[in-house]
């Protein structure tokens, strides 16, 4: 079985100001603090997700 693809989001700039969906999916994906990061699963949900506060993380792809 081939190993999942990951990925390593880390939070970068606050939710104030910004409409409370944003926030909530922040928080959705299990991050905490400001410059947090996570290891999450590289799906379509997840893509979807960081899609929509994408300028408020930073990610990249962990082999």
């Amino acid at each position: 079985m081939a190993k999942q693809k990951m990925l390593k989001v880390t939070w970068i700039k606050s939710c104030i100001g910004y409409n409370k969906k944003q926030a909530l999916i922040i928080e959705a994906l299990g991050l905490k603090k400001l410059n947090q990061s996570k290891l999450l699963p590289d799906n379509e949900s997840i893509r979807g997700s960081l899609h929509h506060v994408a300028h408020l993380v930073k990610v990249e792809e962990v082999k």
